[in-house]
């Protein structure tokens, strides 16, 4: 595990963020849909609710969605198909413990009131259980059905994530590109814990001292565990000059897991089909590395859905206990 001079921990920020996140140690989630469908964008989202409490009831920590308004052909992936804010209100009253994550909102894309009214609706109907991971974006296609530039995205994530920063705050008054309150009017409700979780995904064109000052934490992209390790490392070495309390870092992970447990691991999109060896030596290695949470991805498991949910239960969460 990661070696430091002090105890690390992480801000309290809302259940969700406290129970998933933990200095040194790694818990798992699910990215929805919960399904394997490998040959075309499209899922079925059979079953969707059943499977979210299936993955809830064995013990993962969190299930991810992700924000893709459109079924752009050079993506190919159409995500969960639903709405992102509709579908996290859905999930919030079909479970009781389970962190609700989404990774990531397209801030560019959407107004930051309706993200932070959104956000922070869910917060309070779950309990507490929302994770926002945010973005600027990486699908040039989808600008102009929203009469939005690709070029300045950058720009405009930056204002919007100060915006909806500003709207935990009561009667906040602050000045932005997208609009300005002058301590006049508040946006209700409040987050549970006084603000929203903010996870910054990759650079999001920010300057990297920006994400590390900014965030409550960094959804980053599978690496080897080596080269994880050395990007986590500038990454805290970063959090640390600004003073303060130490962040956590996420990842996704494609997996395909085969009958065979001691079988090694061959390179797919993102991630590796092997058996449940592989993966539990290479998610501890994660660990090592300084991973906090891993968001494993089944779309392109060949296997059975449940029966792959139960293993992955079996063999691979007891070694990473929420």
């Amino acid at each position: 595990m990661r070696q430091s001079s002090q105890m690390p921990h992480f801000a309290k920020i809302n259940k969700a963020h406290n129970t998933v996140f933990r200095p040194d140690r790694l818990s798992l989630g699910l990215v929805v849909p919960l399904e394997g469908y490998p040959a075309g964008p499209v899922p079925t989202m059979a079953r969707h609710l059943e499977r979210v409490k299936m993955a809830e009831d064995l013990g993962f920590a969190a299930v991810w969605l992700r924000d893709v308004p459109f079924n752009v052909p050079s993506f190919g992936d159409a995500g969960q198909t639903f709405d992102p804010f509709v579908y996290l209100g859905l999930l919030a009253g079909q479970t009781t413990h389970i962190a609700l994550g989404v990774a990531s909102i397209i801030l560019p894309l959407r107004h930051p009131a309706h993200v932070a009214k959104a956000a922070a609706t869910v917060d309070v109907l779950s309990g507490g259980r929302l994770l926002l991971g945010v973005a600027s974006g990486d699908r040039p296609e989808e600008y102009p059905a929203m009469n939005m530039s690709f070029e300045d995205r950058g720009d405009r994530f930056r204002d919007s994530f100060e915006y909806i920063r500003s709207m935990a705050d009561d009667f906040p008054a602050f000045e932005t590109a997208q609009g300005a309150s002058h301590g006049t009017m508040d946006m209700l409700p409040k987050p549970t814990g006084g603000t929203l979780p903010l996870l910054v995904t990759g650079g999001s064109r920010q300057h990297p001292d920006w994400v590390a000052q900014n965030s409550d934490g960094w959804i980053t992209y599978p690496r080897d565990a080596p080269s994880q390790a050395r990007a986590i490392t500038e990454f805290r070495t970063r959090v640390a000059t600004q003073g303060g309390p130490d962040k956590p870092v996420m990842q996704s992970l494609y997996v395909d897991l085969v009958d065979d447990p001691d079988a090694p691991p061959r390179p797919i999109h993102l991630g590796f089909q092997s058996g449940v060896t592989y993966l539990r030596h290479y998610l501890e290695a994660l660990q090592d590395a300084g991973v906090n949470h891993v968001a494993l991805n089944l779309r392109l498991n060949s296997g059975d859905t449940e029966t792959t949910l139960q293993q992955l239960a079996d063999d691979i969460l007891p070694a990473f206990p929420t």
